[in-house]
């Protein structure tokens, strides 16, 4: 605890503060590695004595990612020990990094293992895009390696395991929508919860309107009507809301199924617009039946968005296809 707070402790963001503390517990474990993991594995058992992990633990993990990167070994039983108390996703991102077939080796088995928690570390400690991660761009370029440990793990019985395999999927249809593709079509209808993870893992193809994945969810336009389409509020200011509404007509003789969503074309600073998709919904539509929304969309500041004054669209997209957008003024 001296050593934690004699290092202007409080004046630290979250991050340097993990840092701070990882450092202070080196200072006081064993200096042979071998000893200190086993003292390590004791701690996380102390800890679990006394209830769930949680972020204020995250030192642990990064214990095991800044000392224990050339003791390989040891440092693998840690991370398999730890991450059944806090997860060690972003602690085991160095190891693929320095050991890559061996650490790649490891999770395939993983992906076999009893816990739950270990299992999920096999997903999702690999994602090629995990977020706040360390780059594995390896996996960036080439997702195959990473196939069979999702291949095991696609029909997991644990639903937080489930949805690690969707989001590593996902961030494996950026790169390369054509391996993802391949595993959609092959395991798309084996059962209601591997069609939740491709359906999931699906997302940002959807929002693209990939036409290969369109075809595979049975979604297109044909009699689908769009009408009644108007911007309500063609002038808006910065911390105001877009309105706009819209009718979706099923004019086949049987029930459609429908997705509905919506593009922003943000003006950026140097003049251009650029595309965001949000959804609205998914639904079926009965024959003849008529849909009619009406949409706010905020221009309330963020942090993760800066608006600028100008020209904006907005348009409708019904399973994929988008309409004729229509203009909006920022002032």
């Amino acid at each position: 605890m001296k050593t934690v707070y004699g290092q202007d402790f409080e004046n630290k963001e979250w991050k340097e503060r993990m840092q701070a503390i990882t450092f202070s517990l080196n200072t006081v474990l064993d200096a042979d590695y071998t000893k200190a993991n086993k003292q390590l594995i004791q701690i996380v058992d102390a800890f679990k004595q006394q209830g769930g992990g949680g972020i204020a633990h995250i030192f642990l993990p990064d214990y095991i990612a800044q000392y224990g990167i050339n003791h390989f070994k040891d440092a693998v039983k840690a991370l398999e020990h730890t991450t059944q108390f806090i997860s060690c996703e972003f602690a085991v991102r160095p190891f693929l990094l320095q050991y890559p077939d061996a650490m790649l080796q490891q999770m395939i088995k993983w992906s076999a293992h009893k816990s739950h928690a270990v299992r999920r570390l096999a997903s999702e400690g690999a994602r090629p895009r995990l977020p706040w991660a360390m780059a594995l761009p390896a996996y960036k370029k080439d997702p195959q390696p990473l196939l069979p440990l999702l291949e095991n793990l696609i029909t997991d019985t644990h639903e937080w395991v489930r949805l690690s395999v969707a989001n590593h999927l996902n961030d494996i249809s950026k790169d390369h929508p054509g391996v993802f593709l391949q595993i959609a079509a092959k395991w798309k209808g084996k059962t209601k919860e591997i069609d939740a993870i491709i359906k999931h893992a699906s997302r940002t193809l959807l929002k693209a309107g990939n036409p290969e994945i369109l075809q595979l969810f049975n979604l297109d336009d044909a009699g689908l009507a769009l009408s009644k389409f108007k911007v309500v509020t063609p002038e808006i200011k910065v911390g105001e809301y877009l309105t706009f509404e819209f009718t979706v007509t099923n004019t086949n003789a049987a029930a459609k199924h429908l997705r509905l969503e919506y593009a922003i074309y943000y003006q950026k600073s140097k003049g251009h617009l650029t595309k965001k998709v949000y959804k609205i919904s998914e639904r079926s539509l009965q024959p003849g039946e008529k849909l009619s929304i009406i949409r706010r969309q905020s221009f309330k500041p963020i942090t993760t968005r800066v608006f600028h004054k100008g020209l904006h669209k907005v348009a409708v997209i019904v399973n994929g296809k988008e309409s004729g957008a229509k203009a909006f003024q920022l002032l």
